[in-house]
């Protein structure tokens, strides 16, 4: 993994469009990147590193051609290097390849392979595609009838393109990675991601597990796995190019901080009746839950997901989170009465979509809590509801997080059809009140106080203990300093042998769990720990801490949202201190497609 761009059209300029899909794709994490152009022969050039290194290493001169592929490649199989690097080709030099995912079985194609006398250049799973189609067009098929022959042997999860020599035609192929077409007036796209060329067309077709394409100048073609045509829905993204842009903030990660306000109001809009005091989703109109409901999340997702987890046992509803890649229906009780939720960012994290489509399999209901239109997890779930947060490009999740936390306080009141003019209005003013905090945030000074610092605690009740884990999440990622959060309670329960002098503990101190989180404050303290306290309550607590970080008091299950806030912007801020990579931490990718 982690993204593709590929292009053919009438116009020339190939190059420059695989170069702009690179950059679009930069947002998903990668330690490589490569591009192949088909002319006459194939031109491929690939480098470790940024896309500026391989913009650097590109030939002087007009490098134009008929069709081409790119990748930006987040290492699985072999460490990154300029070999490891995509596009493969085959021994001839006529045929490259990029994929994401993972191949099981590469290792049982690759020892047949060498043994009918291929050579191979990189340490990849990917490699054994070209060597396979290579094989194909040895025995006398032609370029599709190859692709397709190689495609039918692996075994795994990909997305697949490949152009060959003298040829103006992109072939592409998907199995649990996803992959998405772009229509445009002089050329027709393909990436993994529509941010690879949304500044060039917002007219798409979604492939579907098992499908292929053929893209050429003259059109797109979507056959089935036995190759017949399928019909295909042309749908638009309304994702405005500029949407994708820093608008003049240091990074997207900041950018996206600020947006929370906007993202927030997106989530709401049409769907909460101020004057009746109602919640209403018309895309979940059909919904109807009588049992369990069990989450299914990773990383920032899985912490909503515990979210909206209280949310519904606090309204009676029984409720369990899991986190996807443990999830295990034979373990689960799982049946028809059963609704599955799904939440990602994405809608195609490959761990949450295996866990999904596992309760489909076991007979449950299945929801998507998902950003992304026309997503796998949108597709392939009975029901979705998107969180409307718009592109986000920083690795590390921030406003989906937020949008995640609203939506999950909806879908609450949806499945208990309960509501009440307070919950609307506490939603209503939540915009505002972000605001608020984003206005007057101290968090700049206390990044500067704590940037030394050996490691970082957070700790939080109730609807606070979710938010203490993000927080410290946001810490590792962006500032790769160790971070760990808890529910307030369990600090004594071990890691407090771990607090000292030099480890900042960030307690989450709002609503009616103060006095009880205060003890806990007190406790790491008598270990000469500094504390800062992110509260609604500052004339109560500041007296007991060393700094205080205020947000507005929007009840028990809203003034958490607000107390992430700050969390994110002191990590921002420690990690801007520290120089580090923001937007694309190391070792990290935006889109987690493999398992």
């Amino acid at each position: 993994m982690c993204g593709i761009i590929g292009y053919t059209g009438t116009g020339g300029g190939v190059l420059d469009v695989l170069m702009t899909g690179l950059s679009g794709l930069e947002y998903r994490g990668y330690d490589s990147a490569g591009v192949a152009v088909a002319n006459a022969s194939l031109s491929v050039h690939k480098r470790q590193g940024e896309v500026s290194a391989l913009e650097d290493a590109l030939p002087d001169g007009d490098l134009d051609g008929l069709a081409g592929i790119g990748h930006t490649r987040w290492s699985t199989h072999g460490p990154p290097s300029d070999a490891n690097a995509h596009p493969h080709t085959d021994c001839e030099d006529q045929v490259a390849v990029v994929h994401n995912g993972i191949i099981e079985n590469y290792q049982e194609l690759r020892g047949d392979l060498e043994a009918s006398g291929h050579d191979f250049a990189s340490e990849t799973d990917t490699e054994v595609i070209p060597h396979l189609i290579e094989s194909a067009l040895s025995e006398g098929a032609d370029r599709e009838e190859a692709f397709r022959e190689a495609v039918h042997q692996l075994e795994g999860s990909y997305a697949v393109a490949a152009v060959f020599d003298g040829n103006e035609t992109v072939y592409a192929a998907r199995n649990e990675s996803p992959l998405v077409l772009g229509l445009g007036e002089d050329g027709h796209y393909l990436a993994s991601d529509v941010p690879a060329f949304i500044e060039f067309t917002d007219q798409v077709v979604y492939l579907e597990d098992g499908q292929f394409a053929r893209v050429n100048p003259s059109g797109i073609v979507v056959t089935d796995a036995q190759g017949a045509v399928v019909e295909t829905a042309v749908e638009t993204i309304e994702w405005d190019p500029e949407d994708a842009g820093k608008s003049g903030y240091d990074h997207y990660m900041l950018k996206e901080i600020h947006e929370q306000p906007t993202a927030i109001r997106k989530c709401l809009r049409e769907r909460v009746n101020e004057l009746e005091g109602s919640v209403g989703v018309e895309e979940l109109s059909e919904l109807e839950c009588d049992g369990p409901v069990q989450f299914v999340a990773c990383g920032t997702s899985y912490h909503a997901a515990l979210y909206g987890a209280r949310l519904l046992r606090e309204r009676g509803i029984r409720a369990q989170c899991f986190l996807a890649s443990e999830y295990d229906v034979g373990m689960v009780p799982v049946s028809s009465d059963t609704l599955v939720v799904g939440v990602t960012q994405s809608g195609e994290t490959a761990d949450t979509m295996s866990a999904l489509r596992a309760a489909n399999r076991s007979g449950a209901t299945t929801l998507a809590l998902t950003n992304v239109v026309g997503s796998s997890a949108a597709r392939e779930c009975d029901h979705v509801m998107y969180i409307r947060a718009g592109p986000e490009i920083g690795v590390a999740a921030t406003k989906t997080f937020a949008s995640q936390q609203v939506a999950l306080a909806m879908l609450s009141s949806v499945l208990s059809e309960e509501s009440s003019m307070e919950f609307v209005e506490r939603l209503r003013d939540l915009p505002d009140q972000i605001q608020q905090v984003l206005d007057g945030s101290q968090a700049r000074g206390v990044a500067e106080a704590y940037e030394d610092s050996d490691a970082y605690f957070f700790i939080g009740r109730g609807y606070n203990a979710p938010v203490a884990l993000e927080g410290a999440l946001k810490m590792k990622e962006i500032t790769y300093k160790h971070a760990e959060g808890f529910a307030a309670g369990e600090l004594k329960h071990g890691p407090l042998a771990l607090v000292t002098e030099k480890t900042p503990v960030f307690a989450m101190l709002t609503g009616s769990d103060i006095s009880k989180t205060l003890g806990n404050v007190k406790e790491v303290e008598a270990r000469s720990a500094p504390v800062v306290a992110v509260t609604d309550s500052p004339d109560t607590v500041s007296r007991y801490v060393d700094h205080v970080l205020e947000v507005p008091s929007a009840g028990s299950r809203f003034t958490p949202i607000l107390a992430n806030i700050q969390l994110q912007l002191v990590s921002y801020w420690v990690a801007n201190r520290m120089g580090r990579s923001i937007d694309k931490p190391r070792n990290l990718a935006k889109s987690v497609t493999v398992e």
